[in-house]
């Protein structure tokens, strides 16, 4: 008995290592020519040379990053707001189509991408909102929104309402109960479907390709573009740079949750 314990063990192990090495494999090669001084695959010596380019003659890639920067916090936060307040009204209250409304929530979560890209540029043309930066705004908010209501609904259901009902026993307002003790109870799932909104929002290429316009391309359109004409190195040096960002920022977003885990 413990001899198959073991087998299936080692056996788990070493698919989870085989997993972990295809997911980062990719990464590593990623990080590893953006420190190559040539331009192809073929390895020459160790040089800055794309750093610079990136960080001085590439004004069109830092506007397109920032195009999706500023999508993806604004989409993500709006996302999360309103999937907050569904999650909320779904879990809490009773009304008329309930049910439906729910089925309905989860369908951006199973469409196909191009099926929501099409309906969304048919419906910004039908009208007559020019394409640009607030139709991609729009457009990602709608798609982002089930997953923070998934999110949330799922941290909502360990939610003990009685500290509501002793709020209200002593005197707090529905806005004093909702920020001092809904929304800190919630800050978990809120903050893991914040990041898990922007990252979507960040990689998303068939929707905001049928809803972006003239002058509001993203980073995924902008390298998309280039593919023509040959991906540079400089793609290898930003995509280094957001990766180390995102690491930090899963580290500060983990010592975040280990301190509430403490306090609460």
């Amino acid at each position: 008995m413990t001899g198959k314990r073991n087998h299936s063990v080692s056996f788990s192990r070493t698919v989870l290592c085989l997993v972990v090495i295809f997911l980062f494999i990719p990464l590593l090669v990623v990080v590893l020519y953006s420190f190559n001084s040539n331009k192809g695959t073929e390895w020459e010596s160790a040089s800055l040379v794309w750093y610079e380019q990136l960080f001085l003659h590439s004004p069109r890639l830092w506007n397109a990053f920032g195009h999706s920067l500023v999508i993806a916090l604004t989409s993500s936060f709006s996302a999360v707001f309103l999937g907050l307040l569904a999650a909320i009204a779904i879990r809490w209250y009773r009304f008329p189509g309930k049910e439906y409304i729910i089925t309905i929530s989860y369908l951006p979560m199973v469409l196909p991408e191009v099926i929501i890209g099409v309906s969304m540029l048919i419906f910004f043309s039908a009208i007559g909102m020019n394409l640009g930066m607030l139709t991609i705004y729009i457009a990602h908010t709608t798609f982002d929104l089930p997953f923070a209501f998934m999110m949330i609904s799922a941290r909502l259901d360990e939610f003990d309402y009685s500290t509501i009902e002793a709020a209200h026993d002593l005197g707090a307002t529905e806005l004093q109960t909702m920020t001092r003790i809904v929304v800190p109870s919630l800050m978990p799932g809120i903050l893991s479907a914040f990041m898990m909104c922007i990252t979507m929002s960040l990689e998303d290429f068939v929707i905001t390709f049928f809803v972006s316009g003239p002058g509001s391309g993203t980073l995924p359109l902008y390298v998309y573009s280039m593919i023509r004409y040959g991906v540079s190195p400089v793609i290898n040096s930003l995509s280094f740079i957001i990766i180390l960002g995102t690491m930090v920022l899963a580290f500060c977003f983990r010592k975040f949750l280990k301190t509430i885990a403490a306090s609460s």
